[in-house]
């Protein structure tokens, strides 16, 4: 078993917000951390320019990376322009396959930008397609699929504001500092929260829907999981296994 974990999400700050401490858990537990991006940020700004924000938004992903001595990943393709397409399934797959991760996080399949459920799409399809021999990939197939989780949707409901329950909490109260900490590299964003969502101080909205989650399982912050247990995905959670009581199973929501 490869102790790989791999968070594959939408935008740059994505992961800081919906894993980050789950992620810093299981660097702690000796695992290899890596969190990509399937887009280079380009449209999260009022002030620069494309490239301008680009590059802004890369370094601020490969700093908050760093904080867990962790690697970024950028897949390079445009905000709001995320389709289900060969070029970005392949890309996506051919990333899988070069870390080779043994669990995988990813946006959940509902949510309130079509960027995030696209995103979701594409890793589900990239996983079940880590070991299929006939794709327009160079490098080699490799078998299980990863373990697949859905992170939660943003403030924990869909577009519709139907609230979306997690199965599986992560108890992260000894690593909040850290999630915060990744997520204040993303400076740019601030600004860019309180143009256009009319949101200040993106980091108390994180430890907000942090303390719900946590509130949930009687505990001061937790992050909300749902596991892919379809045909063929691994259905033994794999979080259990390595964090223990830090993980708390909702049996009323289990598939």
């Amino acid at each position: 078993m490869n102790k790989v974990a791999l968070g594959i999400f939408a935008h740059p700050d994505d992961a800081e917000f919906m894993c980050a401490g789950t992620l810093s858990l299981l660097k702690k537990a000796g695992w290899d951390i890596h969190i990509a991006s399937i887009t280079n940020g380009d449209k999260g700004t009022t002030v620069f320019s494309r490239e301008e924000i680009s590059s802004i938004r890369k370094e601020e992903a490969a700093r908050s990376a760093q904080v867990l001595g962790g690697h970024f990943h950028c897949l390079e393709f445009e905000d709001v322009y995320i389709f289900y397409s060969r070029e970005t399934i392949n890309k996506t797959t051919n990333l899988i396959r070069e870390v080779h991760p043994t669990i995988v996080f990813t946006a959940s399949p509902n949510d309130y930008m079509i960027d995030h459920e696209v995103a979701s799409l594409i890793v589900q399809t990239a996983c079940f397609s880590s070991g299929i021999k006939n794709m327009e990939i160079n490098r080699e197939p490799f078998e299980p699929i990863p373990y697949l989780y859905y992170c939660d949707p943003m403030e924990g409901k869909d577009k519709f504001g139907t609230v979306v329950q997690p199965s599986i909490y992560v108890e992260i109260e000894s690593e909040i500092s850290i999630k915060e900490k990744m997520l204040s590299c993303h400076t740019s964003q601030r600004n860019w929260l309180l143009e256009h969502h009319q949101v200040d101080e993106y980091v108390l909205l994180m430890k907000h829907h942090a303390e719900m989650r946590g509130k949930e399982i009687n505990a001061s912050y937790a992050e909300g999981f749902r596991q892919n247990l379809g045909h063929s995905y691994p259905s033994f959670n794999k979080l259990k296994e390595i964090l223990g009581n830090l993980v708390v199973e909702n049996a009323q929501y289990l598939v």
